[in-house]
């Protein structure tokens, strides 16, 4: 049997101190593209875990904002534990970069009186989503992001 590695499994949960920003894998294509790989940590792995309804709010909402804060997203998706996302960007950038735009995105968040293509034409489960718990979240992150980043 070939063990696959996961860079994800590889990192010890336990030493995460959310919210941050990491570097998580670079891989370097063929014709040598650099794709990069982010950790959006959230909230506290095994602590503190966001709400079904809050991440999809969140991943509606950050994927617009995000590309419009930060050039060569390729996409933006939850983790499994629902403790934050995973950026996968064209090209890499510092933390500190990635971090200010998630900054200046969550708080395009907080401004938000709506959630983006939350109908069902343009999403598998749009009656899960809530404004309010993605204010929630990105109100909490956003101020510790900003103490740790700025």
């Amino acid at each position: 049997m070939t063990t696959v590695k996961v860079e994800s499994f590889s990192l010890d949960h336990t030493t995460v101190n959310a919210p941050h920003v990491r570097l998580a894998e670079v891989f370097e294509t063929p014709k040598g593209d650099v794709i990069a790989k982010y950790d959006l940590r959230f909230t506290q792995p095994n602590e503190n875990i966001m709400p079904t309804s809050a991440v999809h709010s969140l991943e509606h909402l950050l994927a617009g904002y995000l590309r419009e804060e930060l050039p060569g997203i390729i996409d933006l998706s939850p983790m499994g534990c629902r403790t934050g996302f995973y950026l996968i960007r064209l090209g890499q950038a510092s933390e500190g970069e990635i971090a200010g735009a998630l900054i200046r995105s969550l708080k395009k968040v907080l401004e938000a009186e709506e959630i983006p293509a939350r109908n069902p034409l343009q999403c598998g489960n749009y009656r899960d989503m809530s404004l309010f718990g993605a204010q929630e979240y990105a109100k909490e992150v956003r101020q510790g992001l900003q103490r740790k980043y700025t």
